[in-house]
């Protein structure tokens, strides 16, 4: 295997695993798995980190509203 490609892909995971703490949420996930596609379609991995960064924020804002939306329908007729 290409050293360059092990780099990559040690990086990509460490990044995944410390985007768990990150404040923009998805962005560092979706960055790391972005970048790392760019790079394998056609060395735009730039691009993909955007892009990734920008799907994983998405993503990311939706579950929380989801989240939000389920914790307030949960609660008792009375509290509300």
């Amino acid at each position: 295997m290409n050293t360059r490609i092990v780099a990559v892909m040690l990086c990509a995971v460490a990044l995944a695993g410390a985007a768990g703490s990150a404040g923009a949420k998805g962005c560092l996930k979706g960055a790391a798995v972005g970048g790392v596609a760019g790079h394998y379609a056609g060395h735009h991995a730039v691009v993909g980190a955007i892009g990734g960064c920008v799907v994983g924020r998405h993503l990311a804002n939706k579950k929380a509203a989801e989240q939000a939306a389920a914790a307030h329908a949960a609660q008792p007729a009375a509290a509300k």
